[in-house]
């Protein structure tokens, strides 16, 4: 073995932090270096995270130790996120979103039966188990990476060999995947119909904030509301955690960020009735931004791709499959189905990201898009609805039907 293989390098919390923070930047220099990219609106996180993730596997290959990462803050990172799309849950864009979360959740959900039938049919093309091709189907796709290890034991028993890892290897596959052709194909449906948001001229990431005034008062009530918006997230996000370990205690199997989720639901509710916080909503967006901008480059930026590269190629095929599959269905009739609008082709670059991977992803996803077409706030609304809160009751359903009809 090489010496430089007995190497081995260890960032701690801060330095892995900054190394994510480095990485996200490479995206975007990497954006600005290749148009095109930008163009299709693919995410600076997805970009810099995968180049970080490529040179540990020539790293790997070439026999040297990977660095070690101390990646406890992305859990903190993603629930601080979703603890910010909570707060977009206002009572005016509950009621006009009702009916179209009902609808993605049924259009998904269907999806997730597709996903298992086309795994089914290649895995037993290769003579593999029919359950194999759910393993790569619904569980770890629609699913992500926690419903795909919650699962793994069951498929395990029931004849999947190696299914924890074969459930880590289409997951992380699947949330690259979700990265790269969400923005994509939102980008062709936007600029085909030529699609614009209602408030084309408002930007709900803003890049500065030249129009506040500079002076010591301004500076001060800007300062203000920034330290307010922090607590008050940081407070939602202590009685989230609450919220959620009451969930898991009574039995209920939820991501950790529902609580966050729920909490700041309520808060916006009473927010918006009494006005007693006075909540800025584009400072709890740009906060929101931030944390999903860091926790992707950090999550993509640790990936180990040689699990990837030592895939079969039946689950290959079957990845081939999956993404083409949810494309062709996202270009029609997903698109229809959530009324041609530009909110619907933003909905559908969600749609694309979280029936691959996962609901960061999709955020990560329309929240490209609408840096550089305008605000979504229907897209935002009900895409985390449905992928955060909705969809893993009807997925856990639909796999416990296979387990029980093929295992």
């Amino acid at each position: 073995m090489p010496a430089h293989a007995q190497i081995e390098m260890t960032f701690d919390l801060l330095q892995t932090l900054a190394i994510a923070g480095a990485t996200l930047f490479a995206g975007y220099g990497i954006r600005r270096l290749i148009p095109r990219l930008s163009t299709l609106n693919i995410p600076p996180a997805v970009l810099g995270g995968l180049i970080v993730a490529l040179l540990l596997l020539a790293a790997r290959s070439s026999g040297m130790a990977p660095p070690a990462f101390d990646t406890s803050l992305q859990p903190l990172l993603l629930v601080g996120f979703f603890t910010t799309v909570g707060f977009s849950a206002s009572v005016a864009l509950l009621r006009a979103g009702g009916p179209q979360v009902v609808l993605l959740l049924a259009i998904t959900s269907v999806v997730a039966i597709l996903q298992n039938l086309a795994g089914i049919a290649v895995a037993m093309g290769f003579g593999l188990p029919p359950l194999f091709g759910v393993l790569a189907g619904s569980v770890t796709l629609t699913g992500g990476p926690a419903t795909g290890m919650a699962f793994a034991p069951l498929f395990e028993q029931a004849g999947v060999v190696g299914a924890g890892s074969i459930a880590i290897a289409t997951a992380m596959a699947g949330i690259v995947l979700g990265g790269l052709v969400g923005g994509p194909i939102a980008t062709l449906l936007i600029e085909r119909n030529r699609l614009h948001a209602k408030n084309a001229d408002v930007s709900p990431l803003p890049a500065s904030i030249e129009e506040h005034s500079h002076s010591p008062a301004g500076d001060a009530v800007q300062t203000f509301v920034a330290i307010k918006t922090v607590v008050v997230v940081l407070v939602t996000m202590g009685m989230g955690s609450a919220v959620s370990a009451a969930i898991g205690s009574a039995g209920i199997t939820l991501p950790g960020y529902i609580g966050g989720m729920l909490v700041a639901a309520a808060v916006r509710y009473v927010d918006d009735r009494t006005g007693w916080i006075g909540l800025s909503h584009r400072s709890i967006q740009m906060l929101g931004a931030v944390a999903l901008s860091l926790f992707l480059a950090m999550a993509l930026m640790t990936l180990d791709l040689t699990k990837l590269a030592g895939l079969a190629v039946p689950l290959l095929v079957i990845l081939c499959v999956q993404t083409l599959l949810s494309s062709a269905l996202c270009l029609w009739p997903v698109f229809q189905l959530m009324g041609r609008d530009y909110d619907a082709a933003v909905m559908t670059g969600g749609f694309l990201g979280f029936i691959l991977g996962t609901t960061a992803n999709a955020m990560a996803v329309m929240r490209a898009l609408v840096e550089n077409y305008g605000d979504a706030p229907r897209a935002f609304l009900v895409a985390p609805l449905v992928g955060a809160f909705f969809l893993d009751f009807t997925n856990a359903l639909i796999i416990t039907f296979f387990l029980n009809v093929l295992g």
